[in-house]
């Protein structure tokens, strides 16, 4: 880690944290005597994984996304219908779309191993959030620790406040003021994820024939990207299959995805969005920032992914550390069910 990389995330964690080590008793030291290889372990899971899927990294920050999205981050993405909850998995933002869960469970099981019924899977999912943009050449920092796992989902609440790819600068910006975030910086730098990952054709197909029912394609597009997707994409295609968020540099966490944008070749209406809107001066200028200076874009997402991270934490003896991140203690059989009564 460059030395002006580690000044940059110890001081966005001391304006940022100030209040919460005192309200939300978040703090990155929180595992250092119950379970001090966390990160390490965490860490570990994703490089194996990234030897035969070099999407994951992607898809790991999207869960901490969708997760404190919805009431905050309290692993409820994580859990599985029962009969008594509705699992976000199924909410449209996530259904056939967010993945990574299986090396989820990987990370938890070993971590489990190391440290019983210590680390929460809401923790795990942030940590692995860092560790998932570091190894993809991107910033590094101080991740606050100490969040404890929900013991219910809200389907609906994914629905209502998971952003759409389809939204309106409008709209994106009130789904960012509706969960706690603010309506520029953080929606620029956290959109700024997208520079790693892959999409779908379903989630932008809508701009390649008919967009907002003109009868053509979304006036946007860069013609020859556009051309180009249209071909990966035909019209009665397979909607299943994916493409690089970021055409440039796919899989580094980089800058290129600003760039992107001003050459009018962001994948989704939403990254567009930020750089195509009538009078949007605000997020445009933050676009063409951190187009022109990287180090200016991984301060602000370093700002932007702490702050996300504090967004309503169950933390002291609120919620549980779930022994298997996909069911609550409650319903747990067999042995791991007689640790319940301890966590």
């Amino acid at each position: 880690m460059h030395l002006s990389k580690a000044i940059v995330a110890a001081f966005f964690f001391v304006v940022l944290l100030g209040g919460t080590l005192a309200h939300g008793q978040l703090t990155p030291t929180f595992y250092d005597q119950t379970c001090p290889n966390v990160s390490s372990i965490i860490r570990n899971v994703i490089t194996e994984t990234l030897v035969c899927d070099r999407r994951i990294g992607g898809s790991l920050i999207r869960l901490h996304f969708h997760d404190c999205f919805v009431n905050g981050c309290d692993g409820s993405l994580l859990l599985d219908n029962t009969d008594t909850i509705e699992s976000e998995k199924e909410a449209a933002g996530n259904n056939n779309s967010a993945r990574g869960f299986e090396v989820v469970d990987r990370m938890k099981a070993l971590l489990e191993s190391a440290c019983p019924a210590t680390v929460s899977c809401a923790d795990i999912l942030t940590i692995a959030a860092e560790e998932s943009v570091v190894l993809a050449g991107g910033p590094n920092w101080t991740v606050p620790l100490g969040r404890r796992d929900s013991t219910t989902a809200s389907r609906a609440a994914a629905n209502a406040s998971l952003p759409a790819p389809f939204l309106t600068l409008d709209q994106l910006r009130e789904s960012f003021t509706n969960v706690g975030l603010n309506n520029n910086t953080d929606l620029v730098a956290l959109s700024g994820a997208h520079t790693f990952g892959r999409a779908k054709c379903s989630t932008f197909n809508f701009r390649l024939y008919d967009f907002n029912g003109t009868g053509a394609p979304d006036p946007t597009l860069d013609p020859p990207f556009l051309a180009a997707l249209q071909e990966l994409c035909p019209q009665g295609g397979n909607d299943s299959v994916i493409t690089d968020l970021d055409l440039t540099t796919p899989d580094a966490f980089d800058s290129n995805y600003y760039s992107n944008l001003q050459c009018n070749r962001g994948l989704l209406q939403t990254d567009q969005e930020l750089f195509s809107t009538p009078g949007a001066d605000d997020v445009i200028a933050l676009v063409n920032a951190f187009s022109a200076n990287q180090t200016a874009f991984f301060e602000s997402f370093v700002e932007s992914m702490i702050r996300m991270g504090n967004l309503s934490p169950l933390t002291g003896t609120e919620g549980e550390i779930r022994l298997n991140c996909s069911v609550v203690n409650a319903n747990l059989a067999g042995p791991d069910s007689m640790l319940v009564s301890s966590i």
